[in-house]
């Protein structure tokens, strides 16, 4: 194996395997190369950033000369990559974790949250573990780490025990490769090489803490049956229903808890940065942030799927970064509660198959959108509503926020998909800011404040007639904002959130409409780039999110069959491994976008529980 350099084909984003220890994560491509790793945390800069530039860094284990894996998939429930390769002399395995280990008190440092009793911490190390099933195979290890987005190479040396072990420094980290094989340097690469035969095992850890690395194959593989059975003991916390897409759920469960940051509980909206919306295009994005729009839609899927503790966690940290908001909540943060997220390219990247800029920040957290005041105010009442009380902290937070929507929602906004042309007054912000009244006014009912609740009652019937009014075309169908006839699937939320009865005639046109008019080979659009004046001129691919949007919508408007057929099409776009990026291409099937996706698995356990539900309901009518 030599360096992925300039020429060499990047691999399909859904080729890739998603790997996490609750701080960092990385993706593993087929032929066995870690090609993005963030450190010392997931929204750091880059180690191995061959994901973006075939130059930027990379950490291949394998068989020499072979790349493409007879088969790959994940310990079952669990967040530990097997890829399996025939070579002419034999078969090989590699096992890859990110580690966890036991929470201990002292070890605490930046956990400020309760922990679950099943929760482990990151043990700071990057383990690949190979195995000889039969025969016999040459191995090959490089490690070619190159910090700072690929702007500071790295430089090896030898600790002192042997040729077992070695350091490379650089960007204030200190990176920690050992293995039971020897390591010789080749300038910024560290390499082994070695015939392993049936029945034997060899190791390599990275690690970049004080965290003691496994030293010996055994403890490596005491190590990794820990962390599969820490992932295990984690899934089993769950609920999940007896049904062919039960694995679906299982998944997307286990791939929201490695893009949640354990120190706070935010869920990064995505693993990556700048993976193209439009095959080499420059819809490249930085979603390694956590959005407060994505917080209801959530702690709804964590709740349902019985994880209250990763739902809680979650919640506390919203409601912290309201809190210091005092108002003035921005759309998204960094998953330490940052708020400033300045946006900046890497002019040096050529991007993944040529898609520039390359991006890091994301300037979007300056634009004003409506939605905020909504998602904040749902999540709370999913919260309160499981608690039937409401202390004196949250309800501050609650006036603030409702008070906020009241006093904007008149004006236009950049809308829920960020778009960077002219503000506009897009329904879906309207929608959410009727939320934040709606669900006000009910928490107000809690707190026993009548003459609030009265008045935030009024002004969501103030909003909902404002849109009634305004949102709706001659055919009776929701738009994407005033003054236009533009579709736009955000309105898909409107029975998704109970703005109007999923039988009111309006909803169901409206469902039809974009079922008809604003999709792909069945596969839905946001919008159609024609009609919108986004910022940009290049087309994109369907948004997997709003398909599933449509799933729930078909549900509750009682199109169940339609639904189904819709949820099994969208699930068999899943990547080898059962994951999604932001988008899919309808006519090949090929993800685009960030991966893994938080928001379209939110969607999927969404749509896939609402099928399942619907089912049974059926079921339990009695036949006459």
């Amino acid at each position: 194996m030599t360096n992925p350099g300039a020429g060499e084909a990047f691999a399909p984003i859904a080729d890739y395997g998603f790997l996490s220890d609750t701080e960092t994560t990385a993706l593993v491509a087929p032929s066995g190369n870690i090609e993005w790793m963030c450190l010392p945390r997931m929204d750091s800069p880059s180690v191995f950033g061959s994901l973006l530039d075939r130059d930027a860094g990379y950490f291949r284990v394998g068989p020499a000369g072979i790349e493409v894996p007879a088969a790959r998939r994940y310990i079952p429930g669990t967040m530990v990559l097997e890829t399996t390769w025939w070579t002419p002399g034999g078969w090989l395995v590699v096992l890859d974790a990110l580690l966890m280990g036991p929470w201990h008190h002292e070890d605490q440092r930046s956990h400020t949250h309760r922990r679950a009793p099943t929760d482990y911490d990151s043990d700071h190390v990057l383990l690949r573990v190979i195995r000889c099933e039969n025969g016999q195979a040459q191995v090959r290890l490089d490690c070619m780490p190159i910090f700072d987005y690929g702007r500071q190479s790295a430089k090896w040396e030898h600790t002192g025990v042997g040729y077992h072990e070695a350091v490379a420094k650089g960007n204030g980290l200190e990176l920690r490769l050992t293995s039971d094989l020897n390591i010789g340097f080749e300038g910024s690469l560290a390499t082994a090489r070695t015939l392993i035969k049936e029945g034997e095992t060899r190791f390599v850890a990275l690690s970049w803490s004080e965290h003691r690395p496994p030293q010996t194959p055994a403890e490596a593989q005491e190590r990794l049956t820990w962390t599969v059975h820490h992932w295990q003991h984690w899934l089993d916390r769950g609920r999940f229903p007896d049904h062919p897409w039960r694995a679906h759920l299982q998944r997307s469960a286990l791939t929201l808890k490695g893009l949640t940051y354990a120190p706070t509980g935010a869920v990064a909206a995505a693993a990556t940065t700048s993976l193209p919306e439009t095959p080499g295009g420059d819809r490249n994005w930085d979603y390694r942030y956590t959005w407060i729009r994505d917080s209801t839609m959530a702690l709804w899927a964590f709740y349902t799927l019985g994880f209250d503790w990763e739902a809680n966690d979650f919640f506390h940290f919203i409601t912290d970064v309201a809190e210091a908001a005092n108002g003035h909540l921005q759309i998204m943060y960094g998953v330490d509660g940052r708020a400033e997220l300045e946006e900046s390219t890497l002019d040096h990247l050529h991007g993944y198959d040529g898609a520039r800029p390359v991006r890091i920040g994301n300037g979007a957290y300056t634009q004003a959108q409506h939605d905020v005041w909504g998602a904040i105010i749902g999540s709370i009442y999913l919260y309160v509503r499981k608690r039937d009380r409401l202390d004196d902290r949250l309800w501050g937070i609650i006036v603030k926020q409702v008070e906020a929507a009241l006093q904007h929602w008149r004006n236009p906004d950049r809308g829920m998909w960020e778009v960077r042309g002219e503000p506009q007054h897009f329904t879906s912000s309207k929608l959410f800011c009727w939320l934040a009244a709606h669900r006000g006014s009910q928490l107000a009912h809690i707190r026993g404040d009548g003459e609030r609740a009265e008045r935030w009652r009024a002004a969501a019937e103030e909003i909902r007639a404002d849109v009634l009014e305004n949102a709706v075309d001659e055919r009776g169908v929701f738009v994407q904002h005033y003054g236009t006839k533009a579709l736009d699937a955000s309105v898909l939320l409107i029975p998704m959130l109970g703005f109007l009865p999923p039988d009111d005639k309006r909803v169901r046109e409206t469902v039809f409409a974009i079922a008809d008019e604003l999709t792909q080979d069945d596969l839905v659009l946001r919008y159609r780039t024609t009609d919108t004046d986004d910022g940009f001129d290049s087309e994109e691919g369907t948004f997997t999110i709003c398909s599933f949007w449509l799933v729930s919508s078909l549900v509750l408007i009682g199109e169940l069959e339609r639904a189904k057929t819709l949820c099994e099409k969208l699930l068999s776009y899943a990547s080898p491994l059962q994951l999604y990026a932001e988008e899919i291409d309808a006519h090949s099937g090929r993800h685009l976008g960030n991966f893994p996706q938080a928001f379209t698995h939110l969607a999927l356990i969404n749509a896939v529980m609402s099928v399942i539900r619907a089912e049974e309901e059926l079921r339990e009518v009695p036949r006459i």
